[in-house]
């Protein structure tokens, strides 16, 4: 018989239909737990949001133990968005047990010519983003008096410098930051407080990057493992920080899922 490890619980991820928040969500799903995904409703995402409702509901169609997926569409740069994910989340399922601030972007630029605008569009999703919607998040968890589960997706760039990313690398670093702060405020609420540090994950937002074979080979030299990381390499991680009985004990912590990039930077 399976073990479900989030079994009944209820999850809430931003950025969800696509890449690692995507993964992320369908193994939530397959460990018996309910999700709503955030996402902008763009006409681009139709088509990941359709197919996504598809493959959950297949899951479920398996295994009737397999959690439910919700969408709702919103724009994390907004407080309200935040908001409304945690309210449809918990009217749909009756609670909120995990949260995973997921949605972010990434748009490599020389820093000398950097537009200002581009700077501060980053800024807004990925930090404020998660302020907004990591706050939503606790606010509730708070209300239910029995702990919770917050999960960010930082980044290895928050260890590290990026001669193209000078406006990404800030928002990575502040994103681990303020989990390493809202595990200190949030403790009293036994609401854990956690960031998922990824290394070069093939998503989105790097595939024109890695499909240079000069620049992939080149990564994939760096990485111990000897190649870059799927989404579905985050999904496993992020269970073990949602679930209780395995890391009930880890707060403030930050988890590098790199395959070994990081102590091979040389």
């Amino acid at each position: 018989m399976p073990h479900y490890l989030l079994l009944s619980k209820t999850a809430a991820i931003t950025g969800g239909t696509t890449g690692i928040g995507r993964a992320i969500a369908l193994e939530y799903i397959r460990q018996g737990c309910n999700v709503a995904v955030n996402h902008l409703d763009l006409a681009s995402d139709a088509v990941h949001k359709d197919s996504l409702l598809a493959e959950a509901a297949a899951i479920r169609e398996k295994d009737e133990k397999a959690g439910r997926l919700i969408e709702v569409a919103g724009d994390v740069t907004k407080p309200e968005t935040g908001r409304h994910l945690v309210e449809v989340a918990v009217k749909t399922f009756g609670r909120l047990d995990v949260f995973v601030s997921n949605a972010g972007v990434c748009q490599f630029a020389e820093f000398l010519d950097l537009d200002h605008d581009l700077f501060a569009s980053t800024v807004r999703t990925n930090l404020d983003g998660a302020f907004y919607s990591c706050q939503a998040a606790a606010r509730q968890m708070a209300t239910q008096g029995d702990g919770g589960s917050i999960i960010a997706i930082s980044s290895i760039s928050a260890l590290v410098g990026g001669g193209l990313q000078t406006h990404y690398t800030p928002t990575k670093a502040g994103v681990l930051s303020l989990m390493q702060s809202m595990a200190v405020a949030l403790g009293k609420h036994r609401i854990r407080c956690n960031a998922l540090l990824p290394g070069t994950i093939k998503t989105q937002l790097n595939e024109e990057d890695l499909s240079d074979e000069k620049k992939r080979e080149y990564m994939e030299g760096r990485i111990p493992l000897g190649r870059t990381g799927e989404p579905r390499d985050m999904a496993g991680p992020a269970v073990f920080l949602a679930c209780e009985e395995l890391s009930g004990y880890v707060n403030g912590a930050q988890l590098l899922v790199d395959g070994g990039l990081f102590v091979n930077l040389q």
